[in-house]
């Protein structure tokens, strides 16, 4: 029997965890009996009664799991590691807030066992503010233009990933995962569903301008070099503009030496505008430098506090064997190196 595991990230949900664990139990045993389930809740630092509400649930269920982070981990890295701790044989993702539809779960699933290692939805419209929504489109479009990877327009996260896609996640090792990027860029062959995203159950969302801004900006940074090829053009057209209208202003300077005035005017609008073009750009150039400083450092994803649930890991247990044996090897290397080193000292004294 295959094991599906859904991953649901979580912060300040009190009014929504256990209402989405109800509704996705609900849809995975009448809609697929013939898979086994876990559901695996990974809490990013709650500050509400969310954990105690995970506790009790996962002491009710043994098949709903939580992992609870230390601190605050981001919205990127924290669901990024809960995928790899799923054992299921494909992982489904979604947020707590019933914003991904639980009724997409059983297409994701039959779209999976016609052979796509990928099922992803794909936001068609959207009940939340239209403004929004239309600022996020324009987002997307931009970043598609300047992408050198193809970028999937209006993809959250939310789909089904089969377990050869979570080892390939595995296998990247990058401290600042940015999944909706890698799925494009390195992601099998997939398929896109598409729904109509749905206004938030209950609670406030913990998105604001400062997250938003983290995701759009390590998108950017991450699939596209069009910023600092801007920044090189722009530079270069400035430079090229100031020369000819030095030339210009020395030779009319030459011509009309008494009657022309320059004045301050053009020189001050001039300075201010060279001026926040470099102080722009030196922030975008930042903004490449920070990013290529978290990946340097090599963080670990997630600092786990404590998890509820999950059987001891095998890999793990297979690390421990793996060391145990290698200590013994060194034990048994060195215990003949001194029968050696004792018979050569025999044979001396003889």
């Amino acid at each position: 029997m295959k094991t599906i595991s859904v991953l649901i990230p979580c912060y300040n949900e009190e009014e929504n965890v256990e209402p989405i664990a109800q509704a996705v139990i609900g849809t995975l045993e009448n809609d697929l009996p013939e898979y086994d389930y876990e559901i695996i809740f990974i809490d990013n630092d709650s500050r509400d009664q969310t954990r105690p509400i995970l506790r009790r649930m996962c002491a009710a269920n043994p098949r709903i799991r939580a992992i609870f982070n230390a601190r605050n981990f981001g919205q990127f890295n924290s669901p990024y590691y809960g995928m790899l701790q799923a054992s299921g044989d494909c992982v489904i993702s979604m947020v707590a807030d019933f914003q991904d539809p639980v009724e997409l779960i059983p297409q994701y699933v039959h779209a999976w066992e016609e052979g796509y290692k990928i099922v992803i939805g794909i936001k068609t419209s959207s009940q939340e503010n239209k403004i929004m929504y239309w600022l996020r489109g324009c987002y997307y479009k931009m970043i598609h233009r300047l992408s050198d990877v193809e970028q999937i327009e209006h993809f959250t996260g939310s789909g089904l990933y089969d377990r050869d896609f979570i080892e390939v996640l595995r296998n990247l090792d990058d401290p600042t995962p940015f999944l909706r990027g890698i799925v494009a860029e390195l992601g099998y062959r997939r398929k896109e569903i598409p729904y109509e995203q749905p206004k938030r159950r209950a609670g406030k969302t913990s998105n604001n301008f400062y997250k938003l801004y983290d995701a759009a900006m390590l998108s950017f940074t991450s699939y596209t070099k069009a910023g600092l090829r801007i920044a090189t053009f722009i530079g270069a057209f400035c430079c090229l503009a100031s020369f000819i209208v030095a030339v210009v202003y020395l030779v009319m300077k030459l011509i009309w030496w008494d009657r022309f005035l320059a004045g301050m005017t053009p020189m001050l609008l001039g300075m201010l505008f060279l001026g926040s073009v470099q102080i722009f750009f030196i922030g975008l150039i930042g903004e490449y430098v920070l990013s290529i400083n978290q990946r340097v450092m090599k963080r670990p994803l997630v600092i786990e506090e404590e998890r509820i649930n999950f059987p001891a890991s095998s890999k793990k247990d297979k690390k421990k064997k793996k060391n145990g044996k290698g200590r013994d090897a060194k034990s048994g290397k060195a215990e003949k190196a001194g029968k050696a080193e004792k018979k050569e000292k025999e044979s001396a004294a003889s």
